[in-house]
């Protein structure tokens, strides 16, 4: 299959990003924190692109912006973890999103929050409900995003029944059934 780029005239053609933008928030999805780390360094970032691709080979992807501390660390490290957050860690969600104002001067997103890694050394959040431990098979140029497909090295849950946190329309929120 064969695409094209659009040119300068179509791409002012094309949808308002802000139209973009507003339209999306009608999409529900799951909660991810999407972790890597160099040289002793971590890096994380709240993501809902994150997705299942193949069980064969095992490979999901996630869409992190490209000017962004973790991108940069999971390109170069080559490696990096998924955790899914599950309902009541909304907190934990804003604060790898950057929006927890209460964090010491010095302080990274992990701050007080536990990890333990698996095969690559990426940190994984301990109360996720679950998560993925990823080399990265590829990464493709999405626009203003990297589309990072990862190779899934090793899985794990929750024993329990656990419920996601869910986003929708610029709200976490719950599922009842």
């Amino acid at each position: 299959m064969v695409y094209r780029t659009l040119t300068p005239e179509e791409a002012e053609m094309s949808v308002d990003p802000q139209q973009l933008r507003i339209t999306m928030r009608l999409w529900t999805s799951g909660v991810t924190v999407v972790t890597a780390a160099l040289n002793g360094k971590r890096a994380g970032v709240t993501a809902s692109s994150f997705t299942s691709v193949s069980l064969n080979p095992p490979l999901i992807l996630v869409c992190l912006y490209k000017n962004t501390e973790i991108a940069h660390t999971v390109i170069e490290a080559g490696h990096f973890a998924v955790s899914i957050l599950g309902e009541g860690q909304s907190e934990i969600s804003e604060q790898f999103a950057g929006h927890n104002r209460a964090l010491p001067k010095d302080a990274d997103r992990f701050y007080n929050i536990a990890t333990s890694s698996q095969i690559t050394g990426a940190p994984i959040l301990t109360d996720a409900i679950a998560w993925v431990d990823c080399q990265v098979h590829a990464a493709h140029d999405g626009g203003t995003h990297w589309i990072i497909v990862g190779e899934v090295l090793a899985a794990g849950r929750r024993d329990d029944d656990p419920k996601p946190l869910v986003y929708y329309n610029r709200a976490y929120r719950s599922i009842t059934s």
